[in-house]
């Protein structure tokens, strides 16, 4: 059987495969070089408590799909 051209895929495509083939070593490593390439990363350094969070109001942004996780501040 011929593997498919991951190059070619999109990151979308490559993380689909990649899910129904987790034993695909290739398929996984060229996945995650796509998504380092792609640069998207929101960068910080690590938390000590769920309260440090509120310092970075993109992170939580990016990962709340719109709900609001912030504490109301009556």
């Amino acid at each position: 059987m011929k593997k498919p051209n991951f190059q070619a895929m999109s990151a979308k495509e490559l993380r689909a495969y990649v899910l129904s083939h987790r034993d695909d070593k290739e398929a996984f490593y060229t996945y995650v070089d796509k998504l380092n390439a792609e640069g998207n990363w929101v960068e910080m350094p690590p938390s000590e408590s769920v309260d440090d969070l509120m310092n970075y109001p993109d992170f939580v942004q990016r990962f709340s799909n719109g709900k609001n996780l912030y504490k109301s501040e009556e």
